[in-house]
């Protein structure tokens, strides 16, 4: 045998080691391919009623938001005609009512002096009260 030969054997081998060595990368390379696609499929088969449920979750989240959103502008508008209406009704009753209330007062107090005599004006040593304090008070003495 020569020199040629056995290198050729020896490539030969090579080639045989290298080619089962690629061959089963190969086997294992196709495994995992298959179980890829098969997970993938399950993932699909899974995923697709998922994605529908979320569609029609997503459509009834939607329907939901339209109908708080009419019901807050009806809540809107009736806090507006509220509001007019408390400012109606003070604008047109307050001013009466005052004016009714001050009536209402002035007469009870004018009944309340008309029997009673005027009081005396209190006497206070070394002070002089101011007109306003004089005129306002009452002797409770008398009331009895």
């Amino acid at each position: 045998m020569s020199g040629g030969e056995v290198a050729g054997i020896l490539v030969a081998v090579f080639w045989a080691i290298l080619v089962s060595f690629l061959a089963l990368v190969l086997v294992r390379l196709a495994q995992t391919l298959k179980a890829t696609t098969r997970m993938v499929s399950e993932v699909s088969e899974k995923a697709v009623p998922l994605l529908a449920d979320a569609s029609e979750t997503v459509r009834s989240a939607h329907t939901q938001l339209a109908r708080v959103d009419a019901i807050t502008s009806d809540v809107q508008e009736v806090t507006a005609n509220a509001s007019a209406l408390s400012s109606t009704v003070s604008s047109a009753f307050g001013g009466p009512l005052v004016k009714v209330a001050a009536f209402g007062y002035g007469v009870r107090r004018a009944i309340g002096r008309k029997g009673a005599p005027a009081p005396e004006p209190p006497v206070v040593v070394g002070r002089t009260l101011p007109a306003a304090r004089r005129s306002g008070r009452r002797n409770r003495r008398t009331k009895d």
